[in-house]
């Protein structure tokens, strides 16, 4: 039988292959973006796909490391660490209260910490860590309905404190002390439970049971320790101990840094100011799976960086004792100061001070008092005094001769120490107003920079803009201005009210019996003429150095150069009857000059002498003031070749004080040739 096909039967078998084309082609399109998706994933993104795994499986441990030294000039340490065994703790994740609380239990029993510290807070917070008296107390409180789990804990902790629930007995509070320790550190934090006085048998005992202490290990600590002496603390500045951990005030600035919160940290003076480079880099430990028990350590960390200082430890000591052996015994005394300074780079070779208490004559070492107290010094300044009149041209290099005699204006008089009677007019050049100390040569200048005719016995009616006038001056040699000094907390002096109403201060102010500066101001302002007008940033730290493999001073990674704030705008021959004068003072031939005593020591010194009239006050209700002297002084040496000033200031002497300026400036020059530099083939 023929058999008879139908066209349309042959229309529909042909349709079958065509969609199964159809979806074999999207099955494969489909297969490509799936194989080209994982080439994505793996080739392209693996690494960054393997790192996100990584880092929900893997945390990374910080550990402390040595904080760099501090030494003097000549490498001397000043601020070395002393190393200590210490006990410490890292708390692993998912660590509870009640983990916790068996590790303190059982880490007491062979650890004593202080327990000075310990609040009732802590003590109900580690008795609550106990799940039995948890369940005790809550069991024993009324909760709010709707309160939360953490205001529940606040009623259980005022409920364990107003009871007293918790025990007070020896062992307990070292457990508990233990447990607010560990309590308050982050996980995979390490923490210190104990990092000084650990003795050989808490450390054998420990050793022995660190299985049953997960976390807790046998470590290192470091305090900081002075072998030198602890008075250049007040320079250095101190650190705080991982028992303290951060400051309060900064702690939210330090954690952001990546401190931990038992951290030691900065927290004065250069220990602050170069926390960044004494501080070093932590070592990193790669703890897998987020189990200690699986770390690797990734990174040792590296100690910090040094400081070397421009100061010479045993120079620094002699004149520290020197200050205070100045200071003994003298009645109202606040305080003696001194600075020395070399004027050609601005370094602090040696800084020291005390401050006195009038009313018990306790002292205490303040060396950071030539930085911070301010003192009206006298006759020291007038040297800016004559310098800012030479470059106002109302005097001049070879016509600035006048004659001294007592100011009679506004009804008071005013006059030289030499000559208060009006018996000893003599004329005077710039040089030798120097020599003699004239207060009257400075306030005629003072009159005349404010273009002032004076009248004697007349109304002083000066232009008050001449107090403006000659601070502008002082304020170029450094005085009335910070002066950069490389330490926190320097202040700029204490500059008196000015205006028509004070127009008779002015004439004080021209013989620096006004205006009050600090002691590193006067050396800055002394190295500003010793050097030929260059105002330098006095400067205490000379360099920041490597440790070496031995841990000693190591390369030096940066140095500090002179930085020069401004060049005083004087010609050769003005700045010479300047240094001339500073140059007589000591070695002139008037017999009213004020430095003859300095006449003797070798190499050859220029100064200028200064004595202001004080008053000292203690405060007491009906107490009155009394009359004091400061007696100042600032000078440089040799005099040919500067290489080395000077300065001291002592405050609130008897009044009958002449010499102590002298007789300290005179004993740390030779201290300074005998410790510092040799004053070999020096005139």
């Amino acid at each position: 039988m023929q058999k008879i096909f139908h066209h349309s039967d042959r229309g529909e078998n042909s349709k079958v292959p065509f969609r199964l084309n159809i979806i074999l082609t999207v099955v494969g399109v489909l297969f490509a973006i799936l194989i080209i998706q994982l080439g994505y994933l793996q080739v392209i993104n693996g690494n960054q796909y393997k790192a996100e795994v990584s880092r929900s499986d893997n945390s990374v441990k910080y550990g402390n490391v040595q904080r760099g030294m501090i030494y003097d000039s000549t490498g001397r340490v000043l601020v070395g660490n002393k190393a200590h065994q210490a006990i410490q703790y890292t708390k692993g994740l998912s660590v509870t209260s009640a983990d916790l609380y068996k590790i303190a239990n059982t880490l007491g029993k062979y650890l004593t910490v202080d327990t000075s510290a310990l609040t009732p807070r802590q003590e109900a917070d580690f008795y609550l860590a106990n799940a039995d008296n948890l369940k005790k107390v809550s069991s024993s409180i009324t909760f709010p309905k709707g309160s939360s789990t953490s205001e529940q804990y606040v009623l259980e902790l005022q409920k364990v404190m107003n009871d007293k629930l918790y025990d007070t007995d020896k062992a307990t509070k070292n457990a508990a002390t233990i447990f607010q320790k560990m309590s308050g550190s982050y996980q995979l934090s390490t923490t210190y439970i104990k990092t000084t006085n650990v003795t050989n048998k808490e450390i054998a005992e420990i050793g022995e049971h660190l299985d049953e202490m997960p976390g807790v290990q046998i470590g290192d600590s470091w305090t900081r320790e002075y072998p030198n002496g602890n008075a250049i603390q007040s320079i250095v500045g101190t650190v705080s101990s991982e028992k303290v951990g951060l400051p309060s005030d900064r702690i939210n600035t330090l954690l952001a840094e990546g401190y931990s919160r038992n951290d030691s940290v900065g927290q004065s003076y250069l220990e602050e100011k170069y926390e960044s480079t004494l501080r070093g880099s932590k070592s990193q430990t790669l703890i897998k799976g987020g189990s200690l028990d699986k770390a690797v350590k990734q990174y040792g960390g590296q100690k910090g960086d040094n400081l070397q200082l421009t100061i010479n430890s045993e120079f620094e000591k002699k004149i520290q004792s020197l200050v205070e052996e100045a200071d003994q015994g003298t009645g109202n005394s606040t305080g003696a100061y001194a600075v020395v300074m070399n004027p050609n780079t601005g370094g602090i070779i040696g800084l020291a001070g005390v401050s006195r208490d009038p009313e018990t004559g306790k002292e205490t070492p303040n060396a950071l008092g030539t930085i911070n107290s301010s003192i009206v010094m006298g006759s020291v300044v007038k040297g800016a005094m004559i310098s800012g009149a030479l470059m106002d041209k109302v005097i001049t290099p070879t016509n600035s001769t006048l004659t001294d005699k007592p100011i009679l204006t506004g009804g008071i008089r005013k006059a030289s120490w030499f000559n208060q009677d009006g018996n000893h007019d003599i004329a005077l050049d710039a040089s030798t107003a120097l020599e003699v100390s004239s207060n009257s040569y400075m306030m005629q200048l003072a009159m005349k920079e404010a273009k002032f005719n004076y009248v004697e016995g007349g109304a002083l009616t000066m232009n008050p803009d001449v107090f403006n006038i000659m601070r502008g001056y002082f304020n170029q040699f450094g005085l009335g201005v910070y002066t950069g000094i490389d330490l926190p907390g320097e202040t700029k002096g204490i500059q008196g009210p000015s205006g028509s109403a004070n127009i008779g201060k002015a004439l004080d102010l021209s013989y620096g019996n006004y205006d009050a500066y600090t002691p590193m101001q006067i050396a800055q302002y002394i190295s500003t003429i010793a050097n030929g007008g260059y105002r330098i940033e006095p400067h205490i730290v000379q360099s920041i150095r490597a440790s070496s493999k031995s841990g000693k001073l190591g390369r030096v990674k940066y140095t500090v150069t002179p930085t020069v704030l401004n060049k005083i705008d004087m010609t050769a021959a003005q700045r010479k009857v300047v240094t001339d004068g500073f140059y007589k003072v000591v070695h002139g031939t008037n017999e009213y000059r004020t430095g003859i005593t300095l006449n003797t020591v070798k190499p050859s010194i220029s100064a200028k002498t200064g004595t202001a009239q004080t008053f000292y006050s203690s405060g007491k209700k009906g107490s009155k003031p009394v009359e004091t002297v400061t007696l100042s002084l600032g000078s440089f040496a040799p005099s040919d070749d500067p290489q080395v000033v000077v300065v001291v200031a002592i405050p609130n002497l008897p009044s009958n004080a002449e010499s102590n300026n002298i007789d300290l400036a005179q004993k740390i020059y030779q201290a300074y040739w005998k410790y510092v530099q040799s004053d070999s083939g020096l005139k």
